[in-house]
């Protein structure tokens, strides 16, 4: 089998409840036939144009000849360094799809201007980018385009030989690409960024970084006919019913990987499910977690834990006691993509919204494109401790006068129900280890605590954040520019630029009632151990 799912506890209840009408009403087969009915009145139009990912097994076998044809031309001239500049579901498909296959892909999915500079200078010489935006006007994207147009120009190289975009027909980079002779692939305009994965977007840059994309159609293809019938075997609407239709519902889901060969995979699914189910106050909040994550011993009622394992059915009967009330679910990276994507929009159907919007992503954007236009001095910190510089939304800090001290001060804040949301946005390549700060946050608040890298998480769970449940609190982690990177033709630098999404996305939060913390770094590095200090 290609994908296996094994449920039990309030899962399975949930699954025994709804899978009747699910499959009474033909909802299957009606998503297979792009019915854009199935999520009320108002979803019709978004969803009338954004279903185009069931049929991307055939829209993208083309693709795959045309792929392989210019990695192996890119090849013959020395070209093997491949760089992908993408955000939200343009590098998150990517990412999993090269890592699982053991392939080297460098994601530049940052603003942070370290990063983009450690990029930048990493294999120049035998570098190719691939451009990857839906809309062509995401403004992350077109920064890290215009500087490697200039470092490959400054190189005495021309840009035209070495970048490669990836956007739907007619966007405005198509048209800008196309008239300065840039080698383009379309992608399917029917498809939504968050369910792009097989389509272009997905196969395009890990194709050319060296994976069998041929082989990952193969592997979802060999799930389709199952997906599409509407019977009570359907793993779609299995695994749907089973992460929303829990009564209460568990609105909390961690994902565990437990052996399983994907890499990275439940980084993909938490941005497809959090943007998808995430407005109307309403939603289901994915949380990524490890084997030991302190969330699993807690036995929280409103979280529901998904075991990503080899085999579910084997693991099922040699853990069946341990793993009662789990989701396990086993499968290809093909077949895992395509059940996801299923049961996200059954999940959508369930919870009564349109999981093909996201009305609130654009309101950071926008509010970061304001700090850029009007240039507000930055806001003084309440106070500065271990190099760490503080500032706060919201009127928690109370007393506070160290780290550790408002660390305490908007945990306090985490309600019954509520999570705990950390946004590092610093230079993640050289400073992976401050993920690490979720373990200590969850030990510390006894709630699921969820971790993004700023700013690529204002593409994806950044939706949740403001249209889901208002029971979030929000922990910003920022690292002072210790050098800058210009973006040509631009009236802002990389560390203007991540700057204001910080503050314009903590601006947003605050609109919307969120508590946030904001820890800046002064000495990034030399601040670590006291920030790790101050978490424990």
């Amino acid at each position: 089998m290609s994908f296996r799912i094994r449920v039990s506890g309030a899962a399975e209840e949930a699954v025994n409840r709804h899978l009747p009408s699910l499959v009474a009403d033909l909802v299957a087969s009606s998503i297979t036939d792009l019915n854009p009915t199935l999520w009320g009145v108002a979803a019709v139009d978004e969803a009338a144009v954004r279903l185009g990912w069931t049929e991307s097994v055939a829209v993208s076998r083309p693709l795959v000849a045309e792929i392989e044809a210019l990695r192996d031309e890119l090849r013959a001239q020395g070209l093997t360094h491949i760089v992908l500049a993408g955000m939200g579901g343009s590098s998150l498909a990517p990412e999993v799809i090269t890592r699982t296959s053991g392939v080297e892909l460098t994601v530049l999915d940052s603003t942070e201007p370290g990063q983009v500079a450690d990029a930048l200078s990493d294999r120049l010489e035998s570098t190719v980018l691939v451009v990857s935006s839906k809309s062509g006007s995401t403004v992350e994207t077109d920064s890290q385009r215009r500087v490697y147009e200039g470092a490959f120009r400054a190189a005495g190289i021309d840009p035209v030989g070495r970048i490669i975009i990836v956007t739907d027909p007619g966007s405005p980079l198509d048209v800008s690409a196309r008239a300065a002779g840039y080698r383009v692939f379309n992608a399917d305009p029917n498809i939504g960024g968050r369910y792009s994965a097989l389509s272009a977007f997905g196969l395009v840059p890990s194709g050319l970084a060296g994976v069998n994309v041929g082989e990952l159609l193969d592997e979802a293809e060999a799930i389709m006919l199952l997906l599409a019938i509407d019977n009570e075997d359907n793993p779609g609407l299995i695994l749907g019913s089973a992460i929303a239709g829990t009564i209460p519902l568990r609105d909390k889901l961690g994902l565990v990987p437990d052996g399983t060969h994907l890499v990275g995979f439940p980084d993909w699914v938490e941005q497809l499910i959090a943007e998808s189910t995430g407005k109307e106050g309403t939603g289901i909040l994915p949380v990524v977690l490890d084997v030991v994550a302190p969330e699993l011993s807690e036995n929280l009622p409103d979280l529901q834990i998904v075991r990503l394992v080899e085999d579910a059915h084997e693991h099922h009967l040699l853990n069946r006691d341990r793993h009662e009330g789990e989701i396990l679910v086993s499968g290809t990276l093909g077949a895992q993509f395509l059940v996801w994507e299923y049961a996200t929009v059954i999940a959508g159907r369930i919870l009564g919204i349109n999981p093909f919007d996201q009305p609130d992503v654009e309101s950071a954007k926008i509010a970061s494109r304001s700090l850029l236009d009007s240039r507000p001095a930055p806001t003084a910190p309440i106070f500065v401790a271990d190099g760490i510089e503080v500032r706060a939304h919201g009127e928690f800090l109370g007393e506070a006068s160290t780290v550790r001290d408002a660390i305490s001060a908007i945990l306090g804040e985490v309600p019954e129900n509520g999570y705990v949301s950390i946004h590092a946005y610093v230079n993640r390549v050289a400073m992976p280890q401050l993920s690490g700060v979720r373990q200590l946050v969850a030990a510390r608040a006894g709630r699921p605590v969820t971790f993004g890298w700023g700013p690529r998480f204002l593409h994806s769970t950044g939706q949740f954040h403001k249209g889901g449940p208002a029971v979030g609190v929000f922990i910003q982690i920022l690292q002072a520019s210790e050098f800058e990177v210009v973006i040509p033709e631009r009236p802002f630098t990389f560390g203007e630029l991540i700057a204001a999404q910080a503050a314009g996305d903590a601006n947003v939060l605050a609109d919307h009632g969120r508590p946030v913390l904001t820890l800046t770094l002064t000495h990034p590095e030399a601040d670590l151990t006291s920030l790790f200090e101050a978490f424990n």
